[in-house]
């Protein structure tokens, strides 16, 4: 339950305002905002906006890929400088930088050229805030930037680097750390920064997704967390895995969006598109073919031409040992002839494997890379590199309208989020295109940040909130 708080005094010249309702006391708490379904419930967001339009404020920040998240009167993110993570907490009214805390990370851990050691973003109580570093762990401060606890974490052996933001529900933190060994789920209390159970997903190999909150209409709430070939429910009393679907591909980076009943997760690999796939043989018919020392491993040398990986050795090598054991032959065996695809799952409250008996539908075309899935007004929209933008029947998944955004045929990191019958989508080199929500969506406008933007918006009081490369902006109306 969100708390509220009583409305402020704000005077603009000699105009005097007061709200007339209570403001919610976290408008856009985490990753996503609510339960991250990128949907605000606000009105009044500018169409047109820029470096020089409709700037409400201004703030330099450092480097960092991690969206904005919003209380009643603070904004917070993370940042990352030379030997130091940082916290920041900025005034809502005048992004002022109200304190900033930082604490040295444990290790350097290999990162993606487009990830970063501040990606994953922070959530907030409304008061507190919890922040998650992949070389460090969580760590939480108070309304004053004072640390109330940390809770050092890995180190993690993710290829790419750590990038899942932790999730709030009630007392409870929930972050899912899926890397190439000992993946796990942790569930935290939120006020004194305790294990309360950690959950291993020994099936999941390095991914991306943040998690969701699911509610069914009987019974305790579930943590949904997409990862490797499977979404996966789990209780949060107790973190035993509830249900789960196989069929997503073998690196998952989107959030599921949970609406009522109705769960929509989509995910896309490099090599798992329609015509990419590869069978390949079980590991001892690999054996016969490539061990050439008889030690029970292939090397790289070993592998039959016709069955190598194309990319990096690591992404396939999970032991960083130069060799593919079984455990390793069958994790590529699998990412070969995993699909892409975006599908809907109503689970009711069944157990178990709900693969063949609780899918609503799926499609392969058109999936999204990064970003995630976003349902508004009845409509379930995604965005595909190349700038293909879809609006999709959320109950059958059939395409009302897919075509390319004009002017911002460009890949695509952030995601989506709508409120006001507005879709604000951006794009890696800031290109932000405004879209008037409907099954037959039209562009409004196209506006350009003149700049790169990996950060998903935040949208809270008639106001955009927007990170760029270098800068954190306040979009509004005059």
């Amino acid at each position: 339950m969100r708390k509220c708080y009583a409305a402020r005094l704000v005077v603009f010249g000699l105009v005097t305002w007061v709200a007339e309702e209570p403001v919610c006391w976290a408008d856009w708490p985490g990753f996503r905002g609510p339960n991250a379904s990128g949907v605000a419930e606000t009105t009044g967001l500018p169409v047109e906006f820029g470096p020089k339009i409709n700037v409400v404020w201004q703030t330099a920040l450092p480097a960092g890929a991690s969206s904005p998240v919003v209380t009643a009167s603070r904004i917070f993110v993370t940042g990352a400088g030379e030997r130091k993570l940082e916290t920041i907490c900025l005034d809502r009214l005048t992004g002022k930088i109200l304190w900033r805390q930082a604490i040295a990370p444990m290790r350097s851990e290999a990162l993606h050229q487009l990830n970063n050691p501040a990606s994953p973003t922070p959530v907030t109580d409304g008061e507190n805030v919890y922040a998650f570093f992949g070389d460090f762990g969580l760590v939480s401060y108070g309304p004053a930037g004072k640390e109330r606890w940390r809770l050092p974490l890995g180190p993690f052996s993710n290829l790419h680097g750590m990038a899942a933001s932790p999730i709030l529900d009630g007392n409870q933190l929930y972050l899912v750390c899926d890397q190439d060994s000992d993946s796990y789920l942790l569930a935290i209390q939120k006020d004194s920064g305790k294990v309360l159970w950690k959950t291993a997903r020994p099936e999941a190999v390095h991914g991306f997704a943040t998690p969701s909150i699911f509610q069914p209409s009987q019974g305790p709430a579930q943590v949904i967390v997409p990862g490797s070939y499977q979404l996966t429910a789990y209780s949060v009393e107790t973190g035993k895995p509830l249900w789960w679907v196989r069929g997503l591909t073998w690196q998952v980076k989107p959030t599921a969006v949970v609406n009522d009943d109705t769960i929509y997760v989509t995910g896309w690999a490099p090599g798992a598109d329609a015509g990419e796939r590869q069978n390949l043989p079980a590991f001892e018919e690999a054996l016969k073919e490539g061990d050439r020392d008889r030690d029970g491993k292939l090397s790289p040398q070993e592998v039959p031409e016709r069955l190598r990986h194309r990319g990096s050795w690591n992404a396939i090598d999970l032991g960083r040992d130069g060799f593919l054991d079984a455990r390793d032959w069958n994790f590529y065996r699998a990412r070969r002839s995993a699909q892409n695809v975006t599908m809907a799952i109503r689970p009711g409250h069944a157990t178990g494997d709900l693969t063949e008996t609780h899918v609503l539908w799926q499609i392969d075309r058109s999936v999204p890379v990064v970003s995630s899935p976003l349902l508004y007004l009845g409509v379930l929209y995604t965005i595909k590199d190349g700038g293909i933008f879809s609006a999709l029947d959320p109950a059958s998944g059939r395409i009302h309208r897919q075509a390319r955004l004009p002017g911002a045929i460009d890949n695509y990191y952030a995601s989506p989020v709508a409120a006001d019958s507005k879709i604000f989508v951006v794009s890696e080199t800031g290109k932000v295109s405004v879209v008037k929500a409907g099954k037959d969506w039209e562009l409004l406008s196209l506006n350009n940040l003149n700049e790169p933007c990996y950060a998903t918006p935040a949208l809270a009081g008639s106001h955009i909130y927007l990170r760029t490369q270098t800068t954190l902006y306040c979009f509004g109306r005059p």
